[in-house]
């Protein structure tokens, strides 16, 4: 999709059609909804003086040959109050739009800036919004696929931003937007084709058109290393294991500094022994959500090129029952030293990552963040609104949930209260891999913690964010993507 601005006037812009956003109880005959209205031959205000537009989120109005506006077709979308209208906001109204549109056939589509919102900012979002808004997940569909396309996005920008700023947050938002739409593709590919082997190789082929160091361990280095966690995780499957480690260390960066992102790659997740019910199942390939987020983020990491060293590192695994398989009862030692009682072979999640937080410390990592799809509980707890956030460090854990708000990826602080800590240790070793449901969120997070030891710690339970159930106006059914833009955000803000 080309993506350009237009400073010029928005009743000039030649386009498929026209997206205006209407604020919920605004005069229709005032500022730039005035114009609008004006253009459009007093339309808007007959629209909502009949109560047909409301302004209300969700509200949509499509028009044809709409008076003195050279677009073929106006869409009205309503966007609730002005004081809400946010930066997610302009995500929302630009994905819903496009995706309206596309299935009118529309293959130019302007939207017009209508908030006092930071134009560079808003040309970022609205970008991001469109990109991640026309993806969808029917890679593998022989027909009725979506084959219509939106070529060209033309942002309306009446006059504001310098060519070169704006230009600046379009190759921002792009970025952003495909980097997440590369997760996405990533969690949405089958198990079947999506082995760990598999998914290490995507990372490489990623890392080497960026330049991007990159390493991958086999199962013999993961044996000499001591990761017993991660290959005992393994050992139930055909598929071997691997760890992948990305770094990107940039020639001048500050050698005291280097942020560790570390996501949880279980390619698919059958429970092992403690096997999952059936219902359901097919969904645990989007079991390693978190480590294709690192993925994602590396490569808009690679591109955005701040000035901070980051360490990308993704245990891959598949979680599988047979004879060679973990058993509860059994006991494992990772790389930590640190003996684990086995009580579920379904909380296997923790446990390749834990071998992963202790190689991220070897690895000099000065901050750790790791997100995963952890537990069930985190959606019993959040929904499917907020992802959970705990850690050991204040300032990392308010950045992070900054850096979320910003990308539009709500993040909830649960507690570590020292309590729970004494409720991951094991009678038999030092610790267990599962306390039972009380709780569950937070225990597994204090079973992270003791790998993570002194090093200022993050961690991001997605479970509930990582996969849309449902279809939403601005996003289709399937993997979010969450985690990639909080990522980038929290290593670009923070440089």
């Amino acid at each position: 999709m080309d993506v350009k601005a237009d400073a010029g006037r928005f009743d000039q812009v030649e386009a498929d059609a026209l997206v205006v956003s209407v604020f919920e109880g605004e005069d229709p005959t005032e500022g730039v909804i005035g114009e609008v209205n004006q253009a459009m031959e007093g339309l808007i205000k007959d629209l909502m003086g009949s109560d047909e537009l409301r302004g209300k989120s969700g509200d949509m109005v499509y028009l044809y040959r709409p008076g003195n506006v050279k677009a073929r077709r106006v869409l009205l979308v309503g966007v609730g109050k002005r004081e809400d209208f946010d930066l997610d906001s302009v995500r929302q109204l630009a994905g819903s739009a496009v995706r309206y549109l596309r299935g009118k056939g529309a293959r130019t589509v302007a939207i017009l800036r209508r908030s006092q919102i930071d134009i560079v900012a808003a040309a970022e979002a609205a970008v991001e919004g469109a990109l991640i808004g026309l993806y969808e997940p029917d890679v593998y569909r022989t027909s009725d696929r979506e084959e219509r396309r939106i070529e060209t996005l033309i942002l309306c920008t009446a006059g504001g931003g310098s060519a070169e700023d704006l230009e600046r947050g379009i190759a921002r938002g792009r970025i952003l937007g495909e980097s997440t739409n590369f997760t996405r593709e990533l969690v949405n590919e089958p198990s079947n084709a999506m082995t760990p082997e598999a998914l290490s190789l995507k990372a490489q082929e990623m890392a080497s058109r960026l330049g991007m160091e990159i390493d991958i361990l086999d199962e013999p280095r993961l044996h000499e290393l001591g990761m017993g966690a991660i290959l005992g995780v393994g050992r139930g499957s055909d598929e071997p294991s691997r760890l992948v480690v990305l770094r990107y260390l940039p020639e001048g960066a500050p050698a005291d500094r280097t942020v560790a992102i570390v996501g949880k790659g279980v390619t698919f997740d059958t429970g092992g022994i403690s096997i999952k019910p059936s219902d359901g199942m097919e969904k645990m390939k989007y079991d390693m959500a978190g480590a294709a987020a690192v993925f994602g983020a590396m490569r808009a990491i690679g591109l955005l090129q701040p000035n901070v060293n980051v360490l990308g590192i993704a245990p891959l695994v598949e979680n599988m029952p047979s004879g060679r398989a973990l058993k509860p009862g059994d006991i494992v030692k990772g790389l930590s030293g640190r003996s684990i009682e086995i009580l579920n072979t379904d909380a296997e999640g923790r446990l390749i990552l834990s071998d992963a937080i202790s190689y991220a410390r070897r690895l000099g990592a000065t901050e750790i963040i790791d997100l995963a799809t952890l537990t069930g509980a985190v959606s019993v707890a959040l929904g499917h609104v907020n992802a959970a956030i705990l850690g050991t460090d204040d300032e990392l854990v308010a950045r992070l949930i900054g850096a979320g708000n910003a990308a539009g990826e709500k993040l909830w602080r649960l507690p570590l209260d020292p309590e729970f800590r004494e409720i991951v240790k094991s009678d038999v070793a030092d610790l267990k891999n599962s306390t039972g449901r009380a709780a569950g969120t937070i225990t597994a997070a204090h079973f992270l913690r003791e790998f993570a030891e002194d090093t200022p710690w993050a961690h991001l339970d997605i479970a509930g964010m990582a996969w849309q159930n449902e279809k939403k106006a601005f996003m289709a059914k399937g993997p979010s993507g969450f985690g990639v833009r909080t990522l980038v955000n929290y290593v670009a803000c923070n440089e």
